[in-house]
């Protein structure tokens, strides 16, 4: 039964390297491309379902016991973020299928994608702080290749950045597991849990702790280090923006929680001060990036960066209702980030461009697109009844809770600028004067593409409706995070 557990990473990986041989076979590519990622969901909510009844699954690769050998955990929290990167996966590849060109799609696109799936399911996975860092790896190849792959000059210029700076970060990685592996002797999660529990000196555990926070940092985009995303993620196409957007900040940000609720949890007054203050700084400039732009995938990269420091803010509160929360709000913004971020290129191959101020009046040619785009953006800005009212909502309240006035002030005005920001491009793009004439609207119909982007607004306005079963499923996974003694067990068999 364990055995699942490695198939999330097999699957994509096996397909990945046979879409490699059928490169010139646009035909087939998408066909296994297609086939294979609906079994990706059906496997995904399978290890969700075996692990929410029957608690944490483990497999020892090889038959090495832990902490010795690789181990692969699937617990509640590493579950869900597979089954979030099935549902975005598919949606974004169809939406490729409808909009990236033949040539680059038969540019080995398909296996690159394939891989990318196979590093993020890997690092919410793996039970090895090394391992770890091969995902990301896997992962960051890949998206070398998607990013640069077919692109203009300016995006490779843009691409370089991205590119030495996740170098850097990486290079930065394998010091701070070095120093993880001097002080604790293993490179096992649970097992470094254990023995960091039982240091005399934290000092020196709280220099390696911020020295992940900056690794990761780096890598989820946030303040400081975010500066190499907004112009990085501009140049892709939208569907590789939108997996970008949705899927890969999430893995830094995931890997921040997982550490510093399993490792560095023991001097929470040090390392938790430091990431609240992060947390509302990043929040804030990357809204007040998002304010100041005027083109539509420009004001969506720059709330990447805003939304993750939600995400941080439940960590650095460190409560089970604002753990939640920010795992509410992890799942709300993979879908609502991808959705929004595929709405730019549906309206950028309606109107040849991202410029808000040459658009204009699509409400009035389009108005299914203009008006699930409004749907998405509210959902962004966080008005009830959808999915960002109430992540947004168990934040601000358990921030209160615990008279964290400083960042709830900061969430709240972050809010405001993101629903200014989000009307700016209603308004501009889908209000006003018609910019297109009659013909030319009919000519440029998109149909199937705003179809294929309709599962993930349904989710947003489900997550939204049924907020109290997901939350009540939400704090289950936050209580477990909580409490690592329920993941040391399950790992080390003790």
């Amino acid at each position: 039964m364990n055995n699942i557990v490695f198939l999330p990473i097999l699957l994509p990986l096996i397909v990945g390297v046979v879409l490699l041989f059928f490169a010139n076979n646009l035909k087939v590519q998408r066909v296994i491309s297609g086939i294979t990622m609906f079994t990706l969901l059906g496997l995904s909510l399978y290890l969700t379902h075996i692990v929410y009844y029957g608690g944490i699954h483990t497999l020892e690769l090889g038959n090495w016991r832990a902490p010795f050998g690789i181990v692969l955990v699937a617990d509640n929290f590493a579950a869900l973020m597979v089954l979030l990167t099935s549902i975005v996966g598919i949606v974004c590849l169809f939406f490729g299928y409808q909009t990236l060109s033949e040539q680059r799609q038969k540019g080995y696109f398909f296996p690159f994608y394939f891989f990318l799936i196979t590093g993020v399911n890997g690092a919410f996975l793996t039970g090895d702080i090394f391992n770890l860092f091969v995902f990301f790896e896997v992962m960051l190849i890949s998206s070398y290749i998607l990013i640069v792959h077919g692109g203009t000059k300016y995006q490779l210029r843009e691409s370089i950045k991205y590119v030495i700076i996740n170098v850097f970060a990486s290079g930065l990685f394998i010091v701070a597991i070095a120093y993880i592996y001097a002080v604790t002797g293993t490179l096992n999660m649970a097992d470094i849990s254990v023995k960091v529990a039982e240091l005399e000196q934290q000092g020196v555990l709280n220099v390696i702790a911020i020295l992940f926070l900056l690794v990761f940092g780096m890598k989820g985009a946030l303040f400081p280090l975010y500066f190499w995303l907004p112009k990085s993620y501009y140049g892709p196409p939208a569907a590789i923006a939108a997996l970008f957007g949705g899927l890969l900040t999430k893995v830094g940000i995931y890997a921040i929680i997982r550490t510093f609720t399993l490792i560095f949890y023991h001097e929470s007054s040090f390392t938790h001060t430091i990431i609240m203050v992060i947390a509302g700084a990043t929040m804030f400039f990357g809204v007040l990036g998002a304010v100041s732009q005027f083109d539509f995938k420009r004001i969506l990269s720059f709330h990447i960066i805003s939304q993750v420091g939600y995400m941080v803010m439940g960590l650095a509160i460190f409560t089970p209702l604002a753990l939640a929360g920010a795992i509410y709000h992890i799942a709300h913004n993979i879908f609502v980030k991808s959705a929004l971020f595929l709405y730019a290129g549906a309206t950028q191959k309606v109107t040849g461009t991202t410029d808000l101020k040459k658009m204009g009046g699509l409400l009035k040619t389009h108005p299914f697109l203009g008006w699930t785009f409004f749907i998405s953006a509210m959902a962004m800005a966080g008005i009830p009844p959808l999915s960002g009212f109430f992540s947004k909502f168990a934040l601000v309240l358990s921030g209160i809770q615990e008279q964290q006035y400083y960042i709830v002030f900061v969430a709240l005005f972050v809010g405001i600028l993101t629903l200014f920001s989000m009307m700016k491009i209603f308004i501009y793009a889908f209000w006003g004067e018609q910019k297109l004439t009659d013909e030319e609207a009919k000519e440029r119909k998109i149909g199937k593409e705003v179809v294929s982007i309709l599962p993930l607004v349904a989710l947003a306005i489900i997550m939204g409706l049924a907020a109290e079963p997901v939350f009540s499923y939400l704090l289950q996974v936050a209580e477990e995070i909580l409490e690592p003694s329920i993941y040391i067990n399950s790992v080390l068999k003790e």
